[in-house]
């Protein structure tokens, strides 16, 4: 464990730890161990036929807190438990068994319980939304527990609180959310939008590594990053105001924001590549690079495209659908500028879903426009940006294309090895494999 005498090397484990609770989201709950998390050959529990597990040793590690739950998963098959019901389902069965007692350290002396962690009790209370959820998860609850006592209505609320404010969600090694933990010791560090550590995980164990050499251990000074930080600031300040009760001044907030490249119009002259100030975009302005003239038809449609695409972003939260991307891509070309923050989230979403559905051509296309824009939004040294090398990379050398192959391979193993670690999986049997088959292809 770090002390606060020791400077923390770039790559350093800052904090690891299992969650106090936690849960796998429904939809991979076929394909994924309800305890560990991992894929494969899976059998289901025989007594609730819900929840499935890679093995008797996870099986057994899982009965302390299944057995809780197993009747009244049961009971209410085939319908799915809403996930953040079953977390709020597991959280107060652990407390009600002493869960509040359990302590998770942070140093070889601090420690926190699930009673230090915020609960925003005064914020949910007068948050509609989340008081309606709040409504309809104890209309659940009351009905999944079938008779049993739930806790009075101030004690739900704090615990109800404390999930919604200091869940993390959990992530497989490609940074795809999982589940869902709650996470005492990690929970002590705060958020930035410039981050200086990042969190990943193996199963549900969360690591949280230094990005940058710090000085030394000074809690106040660590920050994670609680949201996607590829978006402006007003929307990063209203998502953190609306779900963690901040308003964010850390560095990416409080300084100079490249404002005119986010939200940017593409010059309508193809051949030039320059960003154009839509703040104040005017018929008749032109391009200061190259003199092209902005023509009214052109402010429409950039204004239309840009509208259209924040609805169609908002809607393919959930599933992503290729054949939208592509259109909306073409729409994108001579309008948004290539950092616009609308289009670097489309082509994201796109590069995505070529992989999924096996179009890996276009997937190597969108990969190579996304990977300088993630340099500048997340940085050199993120995850993000080190697992995108990977998978560009490995789609490098499908094509046969070795030596580009092998550039994203060393960048990506570079990045890697801080953010993740030289034996985690994704290093060990992911990348390590396809860096020695590039290396010994060239």
């Amino acid at each position: 464990m770090l002390t606060k005498k020791q400077p923390i090397p770039q790559g350093s484990v800052i904090i690891q730890e299992k969650p106090f609770v936690y849960n796998l989201s429904s939809k991979f709950r076929t394909e994924r161990c309800d305890f560990c998390f991992k894929e494969g050959q899976l059998s289901k529990c025989s007594v609730c036929r819900y929840v499935y597990y890679c093995g008797r040793t996870c099986q057994k590690e899982a009965w302390t807190l299944h057995k809780l739950e197993c009747q009244h998963l049961k009971a209410i098959s085939p319908r799915i438990l809403p996930d953040a019901a079953r977390l709020l389902a597991r959280l107060i069965k652990i407390l009600a068994k002493g869960g509040d007692s359990i302590k998770s350290y942070y140093t070889e002396k601090n420690f926190r319980t699930f009673k230090d962690l915020m609960s925003h009790y005064t914020e949910i209370k007068n948050d509609t939304g989340k008081m309606e959820h709040l409504s309809s998860l104890y209309g659940v609850l009351f009905k999944f527990f079938d008779g049993e006592m739930l806790p009075n209505s101030a004690d739900l609320m704090g615990m109800y609180g404390r999930m919604c404010v200091n869940s993390f969600s959990i992530c497989n090694q490609e940074l795809h959310s999982i589940g869902t933990g709650i996470y005492l010791a990690a929970s002590v560090v705060d958020h930035s939008c410039k981050p200086n550590a990042v969190v990943t995980f193996e199963g549900t164990t969360l690591t949280m590594r230094a990005l940058e050499t710090l000085p030394v251990l000074d809690w106040s000074k660590i920050f994670i990053s609680y949201i996607d930080v590829i978006a402006l600031k007003k929307e990063r300040q209203n998502e953190l105001e609306a779900n963690y009760y901040f308003l964010c001044q850390c560095p990416g907030c409080v300084g100079p924001e490249p404002i005119i490249e986010m939200t940017g119009a593409a010059c309508p002259n193809k051949e030039c590549g320059s960003c154009i100030d839509s703040s104040s975009i005017k018929a008749g302005n032109t391009c200061s690079s190259c003199d092209a003239v902005i023509t009214e038809d052109f402010i429409k449609e950039y204004q239309d495209v840009t509208d259209t695409t924040a609805m169609h972003l908002e809607n393919m939260k959930e599933t992503a659908y290729l054949d939208v991307c592509k259109v909306f891509l073409k729409r994108h070309e001579g309008l948004l500028y290539k950092y616009n923050v609308k289009h670097v989230k489309m082509l994201d979403m796109a590069f995505e879903s070529s992989i999924e559905f096996g179009k890996f051509q276009d997937a190597t296309q969108y990969g190579l426009q996304l990977i300088k824009s993630y340099y500048k939004y997340y940085g050199k040294i993120h995850p993000m940006t080190g697992v995108l090398h990977l998978k560009l990379g490995k789609l490098l050398l499908h094509e046969n294309n070795l030596r580009a192959s092998l550039e994203h391979l060393k960048k990506a193993k570079e990045i890697l090895e801080i953010t993740h670690g030289i034996t985690s999986p994704i290093f060990k049997e992911h990348l390590l494999p396809l860096y020695h088959q590039a290396v010994y292809s060239n």
